[in-house]
């Protein structure tokens, strides 16, 4: 993934564009197992979840505040973007990914007795060495940004490669996915 972290300290990760290869880890909890004895079949997260997690694969995220004529140059020069209401960094990237990883199970009508299953934390490893975790909290602090579904903005060539390129427009006006 590449991208700018506007306004942190360090020079070259404020004014050059760069890239990681990220890792994400999403840890669920739930008070129950379903009828396979499991929290919430890994088969399941290959679906939406694993579709929405690798749009930001190979991709230029920016955030929707940034300048224009830099928002404009990643919409020309990259076929796989996302546009994001907070800034790209490895801290907002865990939110991000708790918070729709969160809607996705929210929309999701489950068949096999699955419990109360929710995101217990999300873990992106930006580095070997260096990582975000968030918690639900931290997708509720309004002083880390607002988060809103349709406040993300995915390139066309992104939802062209979804399973269901209609998904997250789905996920928006609440279409429960089975």
């Amino acid at each position: 993934n590449a991208h700018i972290v506007r306004n942190c300290t360090s020079d070259r990760c404020k004014r050059s564009i760069h890239g990681h290869s990220y890792k994400v880890e999403l840890l669920l909890k739930a008070s129950k197992l379903d009828h396979g004895q499991m929290v919430y079949d890994f088969g399941l997260l290959k679906g939406v979840i694993k579709d929405l997690y690798d749009s930001f694969d190979h991709a230029s995220c920016f955030w929707k505040q940034d300048n224009a004529d830099y928002i404009e140059a990643c919409k020309n020069f990259s076929a796989r973007w996302v546009s994001l209401p907070v800034s790209p960094s490895a801290e907002q990237f865990s939110r991000i990914f708790f918070y729709l990883a969160q809607q996705v199970l929210t929309s999701t009508e489950t068949q096999n007795g699955e419990g109360d299953v929710e995101v217990y934390s999300v873990i992106v490893h930006e580095t070997d060495t260096g990582y975000a975790q968030s918690f639900a909290e931290d997708i509720t602090n309004e002083q880390m940004g607002l988060l809103n579904l349709d406040q993300i903005e995915f390139s066309e060539q992104v939802k062209a490669e979804w399973a269901d390129p209609e998904m997250f427009d789905k996920l928006i006006r609440g279409i429960k996915f089975q």
